[in-house]
């Protein structure tokens, strides 16, 4: 591992104790709510945010006796800090300069890696005078031209509009594959995380609660906030066989456990009734909308029941069911789309 780190940090009214890895070639995505200690783990990597406890080696060196500018790091604020009066040429440069570069070597630095990133021809060019996305590509190769072992990016894509972050984030992944050190990216973004991570790691009230690849995260939340994030209903219960007991009600998933289980399923799979259907799914109850709101193309259908749950559905379902809030149906969701795993 390029980066091994035990990051702790006391506060009055928060605590962080986390450890963090990321090997060469490497992003990691540190997720989770506003207040988990994203960003303070960050800060604390970069040494601008002291530790009480823990340490923090990159390439087996010890970095957290060492003052914020001595760390070979790089790393990209949420909204850039670009210097408004130097030009992209320059603000690229400061780093090498900092760290001894004479003037000339400075800018041929800058210079390759504003052609790297597109940016030759704005080299002259003022922040004020840049895109969004523009800017955001200064920052990074600023954050890149003091030849870091670590780069960090805190939420890089956040200051962008919609149309922009998805073009800078396809630019963003093909420049992190290129670089050949490790990268902690915080993100509150699923989709930044899911795209530009080859790991993620969820912190809430300032501790893990769970980490791994993408996929698996997606496939498998742990917490609420993680279900949330992912798009599924989750629920721990306790499972004999394909039977999970959540609460009273009992619901059959695909897979066969015994012992504490979390079962989940996407809101999509689950199916609404004016009555009790004929040819019932395995898994049905009775439930009562709690509230409806518009979710992308569809409508989610918030349901409170023996078990809360969201139901995606179409425009013509909420019609046809004349679907409103205080409405009695009934819920089903097939046992091959409910999945179980322990907990």
């Amino acid at each position: 591992m390029t980066l091994r780190a035990r990051l702790v940090v006391d506060r009055p009214a928060f605590a962080l104790d986390i450890t963090l890895e990321a090997a060469a070639g490497e992003v990691v995505a540190l997720l989770g709510p506003n207040g988990a200690g994203k960003t303070t783990a960050l800060r604390a990597l970069a040494g601008l945010t002291g530790l009480s406890g823990g340490h923090i080696t990159l390439d087996g060196r010890p970095l957290h006796h060492l003052a914020a500018e001595q760390r070979p790091i790089g790393m990209v604020f949420q909204d850039y800090l670009l210097f408004p009066h130097l030009s992209a040429l320059d603000n690229v440069a400061f780093g090498p300069r900092c760290r001894g570069a004479s003037k000339a070597a400075a800018r041929r630095v800058a210079a390759e890696l504003l052609e790297r990133v597109g940016l030759a021809a704005h080299a002259a060019a003022r922040p004020g005078a840049l895109s969004g996305g523009q800017a955001q590509r200064v920052a990074l190769a600023r954050a890149l031209a003091v030849r870091p072992r670590l780069l960090l990016l805190d939420e890089p894509l956040a200051a962008l509009d919609a149309h922009t972050r998805l073009e800078v984030r396809s630019q963003l992944r093909r420049h992190l594959a290129g670089f050949g050190g490790a990268t902690v990216l915080v993100t509150h973004d699923p989709l930044d995380a899911m795209v530009l991570a080859d790991r993620l790691v969820v912190i809430e009230d300032g501790a893990i609660v769970q980490e791994g690849s993408p996929a698996d995260v997606a496939r498998r939340p742990r917490t609420a906030y993680v279900a949330r994030l992912v798009g599924l209903n989750l629920y721990q219960g306790r499972a004999e066989g394909h039977r999970v007991k959540v609460g009273e009600l009992l619901l059959t998933a695909a897979e066969r456990l015994d012992g504490p289980a979390f079962v989940a399923f996407s809101p999509a799979a689950l199916a609404l009734y004016r009555s009790r259907p004929d040819g019932s799914p395995r898994n049905l109850w009775q439930a009562t909308v709690d509230g409806i709101e518009r979710h992308g193309d569809n409508v989610r259908v918030h349901l409170d029941g023996p078990i809360a749950a969201f139901a995606d559905v179409t425009p013509a379902a909420v019609a046809d069911l004349d679907l409103s809030p205080g409405r009695p149906v009934w819920a089903g969701v097939k046992a091959a789309e409910t999945h179980a795993y322990p907990a």
